[in-house]
């Protein structure tokens, strides 16, 4: 986890359920964060036999209206973050001859969604890429797609643009209705 402190919740559901969790810290925008994450675990089990890149978060808003720093920091996180932990894990499985990387995406990446950057869409095509290059080597890559699905990801969604004058902001209206009817129904 990036955050230590939030590893309460997930902790406790491991303790309750007998499941054999430890958090360590790793940040995916951190490259030396992803290969000390990734070395440790490898050093203590002596194998890595599944990668799930799920770190990501939303920004929403007009290609026009959204900032280069906005969009290159949310690809910085969504796509280059499971980049850096395929490139630190897949030595390791290759070595093994076995291993599985399981890629979020989101149905966002599947079908075009106004005011999305991108980044699951960039995120899917490196995903059916790779699974070609790594298959020889018994590694395998999955990659899931899911719709709307309750997590703390609706609460951190970040907005960008859409001032008060925006050319936009009658269809940001719009789609931000649909959003909160999907999302109050988790």
């Amino acid at each position: 986890m990036r955050n230590l402190e939030k590893s309460s919740n997930i902790t406790e559901v491991s303790k309750n359920e007998n499941l054999p969790l430890q958090a360590i810290q790793l940040d995916v925008n951190n490259e030396k964060s992803v290969i000390e994450g990734i070395n440790s675990i490898s050093e203590e089990k002596e194998r890595i036999d599944v990668v799930v890149n799920n770190a990501g978060y939303g920004l929403i808003g007009p290609l026009e209206e959204t900032s280069m720093d906005e969009i290159k920091a949310q690809f910085e996180t969504n796509f280059f973050g499971a980049i850096r932990a395929m490139q630190a894990v897949i030595p390791l499985m290759r070595k093994q001859k076995s291993g599985r990387i399981v890629n979020i995406a989101s149905v966002g990446g599947r079908i075009a969604i106004p005011f999305h950057s991108g980044t699951k869409f960039a995120l899917e095509g490196l995903s059916e890429s790779i699974q070609y290059e790594l298959d020889p080597f018994g590694i395998k890559a999955v990659l899931v797609e899911p719709g709307a699905v309750g997590s703390s990801f609706w609460k951190n969604m970040k907005t960008a643009g859409l001032g008060n004058n925006s050319p936009y902001v009658e269809m940001a209206n719009n789609m931000s209705e649909v959003l909160m009817v999907q999302n109050s129904s988790f």
